[in-house]
């Protein structure tokens, strides 16, 4: 019998988020670790024999398969019910691209953007909530333990990321209202991206997106968003693409 699989994520991540629904969607039973920012390099190397340098790391059947869409695409293999490809080929070639587009062309940018707003000098940033689900429970409600984890993934995420820039997070924004055109224009009206079914290409969309609609559906870790953040998405809020990323969240997720 084959062990249960595992899943090592990062609670806030988008494309942690990606992973996690997939195995929801589905009814993957599996365990889940997270361990704290900056110590997931090394185990994510370990796990993927020095593939994939960052989580999430799916353990399926003896393998460690680091990156969201290889984690989709081992589920698909292994786990064809309920499946998230399309049967039709046109359909299925359309979905993997558009899946790609947001992962390589939305993903990297509003990360960039929630992380420069989230990790501010200005009290109420939002960092501290993020730090504080990265410690143990028996520790969060120690004020010196948050205020030092606080700092540190503050320092972290500028250095991973290269967060701080004014510059380059203008260009993020600009990169993710771009995705959020090319959402709309590709739903043009209709309910689904590919088709006429929920498939990887919502999927994608949605969860990478999540830190603009916030669904209630979706990881509750930000408590709320960065002021300057929530002022970037309020504008999207009467939109068709935001009303989507909410409703995929709401139906399938």
């Amino acid at each position: 019998m084959s062990a249960k699989p595992v899943l090592w994520h990062i609670p806030v991540s988008h494309y942690s988020e990606k992973a996690r629904w997939a195995l929801a969607f589905k009814g993957v039973e599996h365990e889940r670790h997270a361990p704290p920012p900056g110590v997931h390099i090394p185990i994510a190397m370990a796990l993927t024999r020095s593939l994939s340098p960052t989580f999430p790391v799916l353990q399926l059947d003896g393998r460690g398969i680091g990156d969201s869409t290889a984690i989709i695409a081992a589920l698909e293999e292994r786990y064809p019910e309920r499946a998230l490809y399309p049967s039709d080929p046109a359909e299925r070639a359309r979905a993997l691209e558009l899946e790609d587009y947001f992962d390589e062309q939305l993903g990297p940018q509003i990360r960039l953007l929630a992380w420069h707003d989230l990790t501010g000098d200005e009290p109420g940033d939002g960092m501290e909530p993020v730090a504080a689900a990265a410690l143990p429970e028996r520790l969060r409600d120690v004020q010196v333990m948050r205020s030092a984890l606080t700092a540190y993934g503050r320092l972290y995420v500028r250095l991973r990321f290269r967060v701080g820039s004014d510059e380059r997070a203008a260009r993020a924004a600009d990169a993710v209202l771009a995705a959020f055109d090319r959402l709309e224009r590709e739903l043009d009206g209709r309910e689904f991206l590919v088709g006429d079914s929920f498939t990887v290409a919502d999927l994608t969309a949605a969860s990478l997106f999540y830190p603009i609609a916030m669904p209630p559906e979706g990881p509750q870790i930000l408590s709320s968003q960065a002021p300057a953040f929530a002022a970037f998405a309020e504008p999207l809020k009467n939109r068709p693409g935001y009303a989507y990323v909410r409703r995929m969240f709401a139906e399938y997720r």
